[in-house]
């Protein structure tokens, strides 16, 4: 592992333990050369489904390029970095399990927005109103409805 703080390519493992859902390793290092330590996350590489853009390009699952988006509608929301990642974490096992090799990328969208639904309504109608590309201040407003709707009395 390269040091963060000198390069160094050598290290030594000081502590090792399983983190989040027990799906990660976190290792506490220190570093041959400057002695400074510092903590890596390990976490297994699975085979994640391709996504098909509405354009018809393909790029493989991007893990920070779905947070980003989450990022971004739950900007200044009580959202916790925490939640987000386990929104991340669900979308991304959801996909696993599906076993499909591709997957678009309305099904990933459609998944993000059920996902804000039940975490951040604002954060919810945020995402929708970019991915759903609203043309006018009508579609947002039958957006708005359902969701009243949806919420009931």
């Amino acid at each position: 592992m390269k040091c963060p703080f000198c390069g160094h390519l050598e290290d030594k493992v000081i502590e090792s333990r399983a983190a989040g859902a027990g799906d990660v390793v976190r290792r506490r290092r220190e570093c041959a050369s400057c002695t400074r330590r510092f903590t890596t996350y390990e976490r297994v590489e699975d085979v994640l489904p391709t996504v098909v853009k509405k354009d018809g390009r393909r790029e493989p699952f991007d893990r920070a390029k779905l947070m980003r988006g989450l990022r971004i509608a739950c900007n200044k929301r009580p959202v916790s970095v925490d939640q987000l990642e386990a929104v991340v974490d669900a979308i991304e096992r959801e996909a696993q399990e599906s076993e499909r090799r591709e997957v678009t990328s309305a099904e990933l969208g459609e998944r993000v927005m059920h996902h804000l639904r039940e975490l951040d309504e604002v954060a919810y109608v945020r995402f929708a109103s970019v991915y759903r590309s609203f043309r006018d201040v009508d579609e947002f407003l039958r957006e708005l409805g359902k969701l009243v709707k949806a919420k009931g009395p």
